[in-house]
């Protein structure tokens, strides 16, 4: 659910009703099974899907934001840099452009 929807306005409440459990065994056991609370995989979920798709050049801060579940740019800043260390400007900078689609071209290979 999560990984297909991340954009869901998620809760342990509303992911509990999902899957007929009640939000304290699913916390418990989702936890147990993933090594994290819920919440924090999903941020963590969001957060990688944001620093893939802020690869592209012509990817805005907003549209990352409305495609991975935050309300704004500001709150996927403030999220990106809590908990990567930089915000999503500085992780573009950083981080080399996804490549084209298509064949690619073999370094040192002779026509």
């Amino acid at each position: 659910m999560l990984h297909h929807n991340p954009a869901e306005p998620w809760t342990v409440a509303t992911l509990a009703a999902a899957t007929g459990v009640s939000r304290a065994a699913l916390a418990r056991r989702f936890t147990e099974l993933v090594g994290e609370p819920p919440m924090t995989f999903l941020t963590g979920w969001r957060l990688a899907l944001a620093a893939d798709l802020l690869r592209e050049p012509d990817a805005t801060v907003g549209a990352v934001a409305r495609q991975v579940g935050y309300g704004s740019p500001f709150a996927l800043s403030a999220a990106f840099k809590r908990v990567r260390g930089i915000s999503p400007q500085q992780h573009r900078i950083a981080a080399p452009p996804t490549a084209p689609a298509g064949p690619r071209a073999v370094s040192g290979a002779r026509s």
